[in-house]
């Protein structure tokens, strides 16, 4: 028995010797901090954070390869809890959510049923799917059993529902779906997505310069959830109270309603009801900012482009400064744009809530005079947005253009913005020369100013006038007189440098232009004089480029035929790399909604400049064109349900002053109708049957 406690002892003894030897020999040092900075994190093995489990994330945060905030599960607490285990500032981190792009579900029809294919996974192999939509959910919630935060489920109509206060944007369900409809992305990644050609895209959001989600926002009005309405659409438009007033709806011309029931969805009404409950209500809606980055960016000019571009590049944590020539901010919708269509005081409600994000701006401050873009690189600016707009009128190019009584369509009308409290002088029968919308604010304007007869006066017919057919009809219910096929030869004085009349010669339609307009033609010897003492040029703009000759750098700025800045179009970056640009001084006289576009394209190319990026746009890429399969010539089974009128000023209440002329649809009308819109995704959409009591409401 000894000699076994003996021996027994000697091998303990032994064993103690070798593994102290191994243990000098063999020794690894863990860092104390990993086992700390692991409690504080949540414990989910997610992967989210790009790494393989809490652990792994630990050790990068301690090596220095993650920040504290890198954790998507945990809380802020959490991050301050690991800032301190490590001594550092902990950062912030924006939330990355899981969205879904498709809303399809079981509306679209089912090409064959399948028997013990019970994935999305195994649908996906065998031919794409049971669904007839090429790129929609399969609804077997691959997704689903993904997640571990219970953030997804299947919802009544076959397709994921998300509720975003669960998730925390671990990407596990992005990698379970087969057919890439589930995206993870933070806000600024979102603020940054186009439109691409295999997305599920309603026609609607296709054609929208701004790449609104139209079908969101207006389900979400339906559903009673404006500020989410909001919140969607400022997703890509700042301006929503202003294109809800001025906009033209190109994206109504897409809509699949007016296929059978030649009424579409009333889009822009909807869009203005929403902006408008936000203003009405006493309070703004949150607006997100990513963290500060400390990038520097310049924005020559105050318009819907530089507004546009400064407020996403805002929301990206950069710091964007707008210099402006004028006392406020606005562009063209300030001063082109008459108060009876959008109120100074909408304007500027909306402008502050920009500005309060923590945007700076010179004002009274002229590029060419009080700096250069020159100037501007020398102050530090890591890039520069040009978006200064076209202010030049081309003139009529005709003999008497230089009498007392002949002014140009944007002068015209900035200088009645400039001078609110006071009537500007007109006479007592005008004639506006141009067919847009500019001609179209100059009648009705000079009509407002006490003009007794005003008249526009085109060579083409109505059928070609460029304007919005909205505000064609209201100038007609106005009182305005159309002269068509009448191209203005000169401008007739009356002995002492004064307006007497305007000769015109009267013209036919021939062939086709480049536009695909008939080409008006002159009908020898019918010149005729129109009796005015007032004569308005608005028959188009251009961008004033007269400062680039104080620019060292001027002959390495490409300038286009048009007198506009040459440009990627996918990206807006100029010839100079530092320099961007958008709205009119790139694209020439366009819609405020393009501008908007514009401005957040800028936005995109910019952040990727600054960021030390390479400047890139998607292969796929819509940029303004449709996908074909999504271009119905029928859509079955529709249920008609007549458009919400737009309630409006009466004639005989609304020409004695410049108070606005469009009103606001009320809810119940809103309700209304967000409920004829079909819903489209790229195949499949609702009937449309709207509720006969929110119809009877309104």
């Amino acid at each position: 028995m000894t000699i076994a406690i003996i021996i027994m002892l000697g091998i303990g003894a032994t064993c103690g010797i070798i593994l102290s030897v191994a243990s000098k020999v063999f020794y690894v040092y863990e860092d104390p901090r990993i086992s700390e900075v692991e409690y504080f994190l949540a414990g989910a093995n997610c992967g989210g954070c790009g790494f393989a489990g809490c652990g792994a994330a630990a050790v990068a945060i301690v090596e220095g390869q993650a920040a504290p905030s890198i954790c998507v599960a945990a809380d802020s607490e959490a991050a301050v809890n690991i800032a301190g285990v490590m001594g550092v500032d902990p950062g912030t981190a924006e939330p990355i959510k899981s969205l879904n792009a498709c809303s399809g579900g079981d509306r679209a029809a089912d090409k064959f049923i399948y028997n013990g294919a019970m994935s999305c996974a195994a649908m996906a192999a065998l031919y794409g799917g049971q669904r007839v939509c090429s790129i929609g959910c399969m609804g077997m919630g691959d997704c689903v059993q993904s997640c571990q935060f219970d953030a997804i489920h299947m919802g009544p109509q076959g397709f994921p529902v998300i509720d975003e206060f669960k998730c925390v944007g671990c990407g596990a369900c992005e990698a379970a779906c087969p057919k890439g409809l589930l995206s993870v992305k933070t806000m600024s990644q979102r603020l940054l997505v186009f439109n691409q050609e295999d997305q599920a895209l309603a026609p609607c959001q296709q054609t929208c310069p701004a790449e609104i989600d139209i079908p969101k926002y207006i389900r979400l009005i339906r559903e009673g959830d404006y500020e989410g309405a909001v919140n969607t659409i400022r997703e890509r438009n700042p301006l929503l109270l202003s294109c809800g007033r001025v906009c033209p709806h190109p994206c109504e011309d897409y809509c699949r309603r007016d296929i059978e029931d030649d009424e579409p969805v009333s889009i822009n009404q909807l869009k203005r009801f929403v902006a408008d409950y936000e203003m009405n209500s006493g309070r703004r809606y949150p607006i997100a900012c990513a963290p500060d980055t400390g990038k520097r960016v310049a924005i020559i000019g105050g318009g819907p482009a530089g507004l546009s571009c400064a407020y996403f590049l805002r929301r990206l944590g950069h710091h964007p400064t707008i210099y402006e020539a004028m006392s406020k901010l606005g562009g063209i919708t300030r001063y082109g744009i008459p108060e009876y269509r959008l109120p100074d005081e909408v304007l500027d409600w909306e402008v502050e809530g920009i500005l309060n994000l923590g945007i700076d701006v010179h004002y009274n401050t002229r590029l060419g005079e009080d700096f250069t873009i020159q100037s501007l690189r020398e102050q530090g600016f890591d890039a520069i947005f040009m978006g200064i707009g076209a202010w030049k009128d081309y003139t009529l190019g005709i003999k008497g253009e230089d009498l007392k009584g002949v002014s140009q369509g944007i002068n015209f009308l900035s200088t009645v913005a400039n001078h609110p409290e006071k009537r500007i002088p007109v006479g007592k029968r005008a004639a506006v020369v141009g067919g847009g919308n500019s001609a179209i604010d100059c009648v009705r304007t000079l009509l407002r100013l006490g003009c007794e007869e005003v008249y526009i006066v085109y060579r083409r017919t109505r059928k070609e006038m460029p304007a919005n057919e909205v505000e064609i009809v209201a100038a007609e219910h106005e009182g305005v007189k159309f002269q068509f096929l009448a191209a203005p030869t000169r401008v007739i004085d009356d002995g002492q440098g004064n307006v007497k009349g305007l000769e015109y010669l009267q013209m036919e339609l021939g062939e086709p232009d480049a536009s695909g307009r008939r080409r008006p033609v002159p009908v020898e010897g019918s010149e005729t004089i129109l009796d005015v003492d007032m004569v308005i040029s608005a028959i188009s703009q251009q961008p004033d480029l007269s400062f680039m000759a104080g620019e060292p750098d001027k002959e390495d700025i490409a300038i286009t035929r048009w007198n506009t800045f040459d440009n990627n179009p996918e990206t807006l970056q100029c010839s100079m790399p530092y320099l961007f640009t958008g709205g009119d001084v790139a694209t020439g006289p366009s819609l405020v909604v393009d501008a908007i576009g514009g401005g957040r394209r800028a936005a995109r190319s910019i952040h990727q400049y600054v960021s030390g990026e390479p400047i890139t746009s998607s292969p796929k890429s819509l940029l303004k064109g449709h996908i074909s399969e999504s271009l119905f010539k029928t859509v079955a089974g529709v249920t008609k349900s007549k458009r919400t009128p737009m309630p409006e000023l009466p004639v005989a209440e609304r020409l004695d002053s410049m108070v606005e002329v469009d009103q606001v649809i009320s809810e119940a009308e809103a309700k209304y109708e967000s409920g004829r819109c079909l819903n489209c995704c790229r195949v499949c959409y609702d009937l449309g049957v709207v509720d006969k009591s929110r119809q009877n409401a309104a």
